[in-house]
């Protein structure tokens, strides 16, 4: 009889541990776009396969506030996850932001892609170890400077006003050492800052331009690609604990697809997002053959502001190594 009671206790006990579970996610991106699709199908997909005992909630459009007030919810149980990108993702472990060291892939995405997948298992085990589990790296593409004032050469960013997320160090570097002007601001006010003046410029991929409506501001485009940018599907672990395990690796191999998709998805709609600024009469403006090599020179100063200060020396390493 006591055996009886042990075996039914121990079923109920693992039932109530690994119980149904929502995990309310929180993203920038808009419904409608490639990865607010993707993020839709995946919460249905993982519906289906878990039998309905997970479940995505998912927040659109920032209306639970910016990156960092998505971090700080999920720190405080109020959210579970979302995507994170740039200065966000390095806030949770820096060595990820080795990927976006300014002029390290410039045009060769695929080449940046090579390199993140033989990376991903080495940031995966970083961001462990800072209480997140990352079910995919969404690659967001080439970033371009954007401007409403013309910009024909390296030199000629020299005192441009910029906007740049408020703390994050490796732009900051960035706007260091080629002499730009830092305007700190949140991403929702780049749009109107740009309109009224208080920046000159911004920075993102050309499907992040047009989905943020900054081409209906500038002017130009600088055919010179600065950084490649990453994010990534991040949920708290303790939540992800909740889980069950053959759950979990439903789900993630279900993520590991659906963000594969996006990706592919979104090389084209970069390059479909380029030539919409060009119809709508955005100039791109292609850099002279000899600031490759002042971007080189730009490169080493930004890393030897970082370097064991915000990315580790062994990563940056490893970084270039693999780029080679």
């Amino acid at each position: 009889m006591l055996r009886f009671v042990v075996i039914v206790l121990l079923v109920l006990s693992s039932h109530l541990a690994f119980g149904a579970q929502q995990i309310k996610l929180a993203v920038l991106v808009p419904e409608g776009t490639t990865w607010g699709n993707s993020l839709k199908k995946l919460a249905k997909e993982v519906e289906v396969a878990t039998h309905n005992e997970v479940s995505f909630k998912i927040y659109f459009g920032g209306v639970s506030g910016d990156e960092p007030d998505v971090l700080r919810k999920i720190r405080i149980g109020q959210l579970h996850g979302g995507i994170f990108t740039g200065k966000t993702l390095g806030d949770i472990h820096g060595d990820v932001r080795a990927m976006e060291i300014p002029f390290t892939f410039y045009d060769k995405q695929s080449k940046a892609s090579a390199v993140l997948s033989k990376l991903t298992n080495q940031f995966n085990q970083g961001l462990k170890s800072k209480g997140f589990v990352n079910l995919g790296f969404y690659e967001i593409g080439q970033v371009y400077v954007v401007s409403t004032k013309k910009i024909s050469t390296l030199n000629d960013l020299k005192g441009i006003k910029i906007w740049s997320w408020e703390g994050d160090q490796l732009v900051e570097a960035m706007i260091e050492s080629l002499q730009l002007v830092s305007v700190p601001l949140a991403l929702p006010d780049v749009l109107s800052s740009l309109s009224t003046g208080i920046i000159d410029a911004a920075y993102a991929p050309p499907l992040a331009i047009i989905a943020l409506q900054w081409h209906s501001k500038i002017k130009y485009l600088v055919d010179f690609p600065t950084a490649f940018s990453i994010g990534a599907l991040l949920v708290s672990d303790k939540v992800w604990a909740k889980i069950k395990p053959e759950h979990q690796q439903k789900i993630t191999l279900l993520s590991q697809q659906f963000v594969k998709e996006a990706n592919q998805k979104s090389v084209l709609e970069n390059e479909q997002a380029r030539e919409q600024m060009k119809k709508n009469g955005v100039s791109f403006i292609s850099f002279p053959a000899e600031d490759y090599k002042k971007a080189a020179a730009a490169r080493g100063s930004v890393i030897s502001k970082i370097k064991d200060k915000y990315i580790s020396a062994k990563m940056i390493q490893v970084l270039d190594q693999e780029a080679k």
